[in-house]
């Protein structure tokens, strides 16, 4: 299972956190990971196109991403982000968990 923790800031969005595997299909031909993975990677890569500051992201076994400036457009991508997220969990909610985590 996918499992997306975030946790918000007054009402901001401050870090997301990325782990796990969906086991939708067979590795290469999960459509649920490719969905994550390319929602994910869009969202970090238009951030940092617009502002390449306003973000830090690193991966090891999980992907986190750090929002450093709280700014209204990052926080408009990154809730995009995960309202995407949270509808591919409505679709597929044996493979993908997301939850807000308190601070």
């Amino acid at each position: 299972m996918i499992k997306v923790n975030y946790q918000k800031k007054d009402n901001q969005i401050k870090n997301i956190k990325i782990n796990g595997h969906a086991n939708y299909g067979s590795l290469g031909k999960d459509i649920v990971c490719a969905s994550v993975s390319s929602i994910v990677i869009t969202t970090i890569n238009g951030i940092l196109k617009i502002d390449n500051e306003s973000i830090k992201y690193h991966e090891n076994d999980s992907l986190v991403i750090e929002n450093l400036k709280f700014d209204e457009i990052t926080n408009k991508l990154l809730n995009n982000m995960l309202n995407l997220l949270e509808e591919l969990e409505s679709d597929y909610p044996k493979n993908i968990k997301i939850r807000e985590e308190e601070q």
